[in-house]
């Protein structure tokens, strides 16, 4: 297979988007050579792999989902990873899980909780945040790394989030889909099915 077919169906499975960041850094350079694989993926395609933007196909997916997990860390590299679900209305309508705000931004709520603030005080020394949006129906998921920053004004989103104490906002570096292998198939039911 030539080189130039490669690189269309990776254009066409991501969504035809541009590239413009290298995303492999050192420890992944060495984790390459330790284990074997040095050279196995071309610079072209393993870059192409990590877009930095976020193409509309997979914002309607993050947007659809009930919950997601993200995963922060302080400036020692010590990581904590936090479950992220939807509140809902008197009536039990949902709020929305995020909102794309464009290809380079999303947003999600910070609802009131046990005030450790793990998640937050991370962001607020290092700004790094990872995101895993699964839907185990389908067997899909997105990850989406970027900076976080936190809105403190309670009134910006308060449309979309009247219950939101504050607002996480993520400038996207990394927005990208992985292979369906070992995740389970399962089913969610809704709040009035939850007789276990």
């Amino acid at each position: 297979m030539s080189n130039e077919l490669n690189k269309s169906k990776v254009k066409k499975y991501y969504y035809d988007i541009k590239y413009d960041k290298a995303s492999e850094h050192e420890g992944e350079r060495m984790a390459h050579q330790r284990f074997g694989v040095e050279g196995f993926w071309k610079a072209y395609n393993f870059n192409a792999m990590f877009p930095s933007s976020i193409p509309s196909g997979m914002a309607a997916f993050v947007e659809s989902l009930p919950f997601f997990f993200i995963a922060t860390a302080n400036l020692l590299g010590e990581c904590d990873c936090s479950f992220r679900g939807r509140e809902f209305d008197e009536s039990g309508r949902a709020y929305a899980l995020v909102k794309v705000l464009d290809a380079k931004t999303l947003l999600f709520p910070d609802y009131s909780g046990n005030n450790f603030f793990n998640s937050l005080g991370n962001i607020l020394q290092s700004g790094q945040i990872g995101m895993l949006f699964i839907d185990f129906e389908s067997q899909r998921r997105v990850r989406i790394n970027g900076r976080a920053s936190i809105i403190e004004d309670r009134q910006a989103y308060a449309e979309l989030w009247p219950l939101a104490q504050r607002y996480i906002q993520v400038t996207v570096e990394q927005a990208y889909g992985n292979c369906q292998s070992r995740i389970p198939r399962m089913k969610l039911v809704s709040p009035d099915e939850k007789k276990f």
